[in-house]
């Protein structure tokens, strides 16, 4: 199986890292850097490409040697500099690199002035305050070290959803598609569509006796085989996810679904409740005394626990069967029930794509409108639009506006919240814009109480609207800064402003217990793509996950509104 573009991407991102840490030459770096950007934006799939004499070094920033590297990718799934890189590269660099605040640079700089073998090491010396003795650190980066560290002691490394999605549904594939598997379900954190994933789990039936390795067959994603065994097997994509893969009786299929979706505490929470009415629940059935009498699938245990079915992104124990014995679970937002898309960026600032190609690309998923959000002046390094610039391409969506049918672009700017709660540019500017999405950019260190009151000052202006990706956060990498999100949600809900769902894979901020204080609250949500290519606009289905863990329902969310209801809810009151 070959890999996804994205996978390609990933692996030339890395060259580009590693290349730097070994202080390459920069022009060396960069052509893998513009690689990854070229092939992580891409529409077509990179495999048929290669297929064709010329399909690979048409594309821009692909030579000869780079199509070369992506065959030999594409052949065995990685290639013989990046091998030789990661072969090379001390594991403590490696680790380094995923702490907050440490680049190549910084990292090359720490191993040869303090030589840690391990972040044990490294932590004694923050601890020892020996790092902020290195040209270029000081004290706020010293505890920035030190609090990466103690999160991923706290909590080990897990895999982003969106990215253990296309291993997952490929394997899916291939099983349902093999001789005698009569279905094949994931289960686990990856069916509730938590936002990272350990292990996953793979539940199928099947009319024949073999053992679950057997109906792999020649499967070309998996790494190794960990375990295997009658009703069980352990293999190891060739990604590092783990898969566990489980037979069951075809009778008790819907009850080992349920047990192994979970959450603990919901299954336990079920099992009580089972209890209560005199039965037993297990992963095998729903039983009377010795017979059961559900286990087929889950609807069927719901309806005799005089429970309506309750779907998986909701089974945490946070209310969900109260409100399925009382009928008022909510109905769920969905990717359809979304009209458009309400942050953007284009090559104006960090995107790759222009104005009319972006609108071209909303158009196509079925949006109704898309909001342009580029960068404002303080974020230099994308290029952030000052007001001349911002007046221009104000007069650019207009041209635009009078040529799309039936599509809206709105004039929108994702503006900085400065230090002291300022937006960073001047109201006579913002007044000839749509909307504002006010995002935090740096000073993330602040401490909670004037990181809230700046967020709150920022949103006192009339012409703040939304708080865009309003933690801060980056899954794997950056915690989310402090901040009192319960006075946040309270400010936005006294001042008529709405909060962002931001649906990047690594941010997807708000959080799942964010959305429903929002939506406890009655601040609307904006679930919104992030989007920085053409391609980055599909990313908004992950944000509908985390909507959905949420509890928002379609009247929860911004843009499932309509052109003209927009118009009017961004005039402030």
């Amino acid at each position: 199986m070959p890999l996804t573009n994205q996978e390609i991407a990933e692996r030339f991102e890395r060259t580009a890292v590693l290349l730097e840490l070994q202080d390459a030459n920069p022009f060396r770096i960069r052509a893998y850097q513009s690689a990854a950007q070229t092939i992580a934006n891409l529409p077509h799939n990179l495999a048929e490409l290669a297929e064709a004499a010329d399909g690979l070094q048409g594309l821009p920033g692909i030579g000869a040697d780079l199509a070369d590297k992506i065959r030999e990718l594409l052949r065995s799934g990685t290639f013989g500099l990046l091998a030789e890189l990661e072969a090379k590269t001390p594991a403590v660099q490696l680790a380094m690199l995923k702490l907050p605040g440490l680049g190549p640079k910084r990292v090359r700089q720490l191993a040869q002035s303090l030589k840690p073998d391990s972040l044990e090491d490294l932590k004694r010396a923050a601890e020892n305050r020996r790092i902020r003795a290195l040209p270029g650190f000081g004290p706020k980066l010293e505890e920035q070290i030190l609090a990466g560290i103690a999160q991923r002691e706290a909590n080990p490394e897990r895999t982003l959803w969106a990215m253990a999605e296309p291993a997952v549904e490929a394997l899916l594939v291939y099983l349902r598609a093999t001789p005698g598997v009569e279905e094949a379900t994931a289960a686990g954190s990856f069916r509730r569509r938590k936002e990272t994933v350990g292990d996953v789990d793979i539940l199928l039936t099947s009319r024949a006796a073999e053992k679950p390795l057997d109906f792999f067959g020649p499967y070309p994603d998996i790494a190794r085989v960990q375990a295997e065994g009658p009703t069980r097997a352990t293999v190891i994509l060739r990604s590092g996810l783990q898969v566990d893969v489980r037979a069951v009786p075809a009778e008790s299929y819907g009850a080992a679904l349920h047990y192994f979706t979970g959450s603990q505490a919901h299954n336990i929470a079920v099992r009580k409740l089972a209890q209560k009415k005199g039965y037993k629940l297990n992963e095998y059935g729903l039983f009377k005394g010795s017979r059961r009498i559900a286990g087929k699938n889950e609807e069927e245990i719901f309806r005799r626990l005089g429970l309506v079915y309750v779907e998986p992104e909701l089974r945490e124990a946070s209310g969900e069967l109260e409100a399925a014995v009382s009928g008022s679970l909510p109905r769920l937002v969905s990717l359809p029930d979304l009209r458009g898309d309400l942050h953007c960026h284009t090559d104006e600032t960090d995107g790759t794509a222009g104005l009319l190609e972006m609108a071209e690309a909303a158009q196509a998923l079925g949006y109704a409108y898309l909001g342009i959000t580029d960068h404002s002046q303080h974020v230099t390094v994308a290029r952030g639009l000052d007001a001349r610039r911002l007046r221009k391409q104000l007069e650019a969506i207009d041209a635009a506006n009078a040529r799309l049918k039936h599509f809206t672009l709105f004039k929108g700017l994702e503006v900085d919240i400065l230090e002291d709660g300022r937006l960073d540019l001047p109201d006579e500017v913002l007044d000839d814009l749509d909307y504002t999405v006010g995002s935090v950019h740096f000073k993330f260190n602040l401490p909670a109480e004037r990181q809230t009151e700046r967020i709150l000052r920022a949103m006192d202006n009339p012409h703040f609207t939304i708080l865009g990706h309003p933690t801060g956060r980056l899954l794997n990498n950056r915690p989310p800064y402090p901040l009192d999100l319960e006075r946040v949600v309270a400010g936005a809900k006294e001042r008529g402003c709405f909060l962002e769902l931001n649906s990047h894979p690594e941010r997807l901020d708000l959080n799942d217990v964010h959305c429903r204080l929002a939506k406890e609250a009655e601040v609307r949500v904006a679930v919104s793509s992030d989007a920085h290519s053409p391609v980055g606009l599909r990313s908004l289905r992950f944000g509908v996950n985390q909507a959905r863990r949420g509890w928002l329902e379609p009247a929860d969310v911004l843009n499932t509104r309509s052109v003209a209801e927009l118009r009017k809810l961004f005039r402030r009151k």
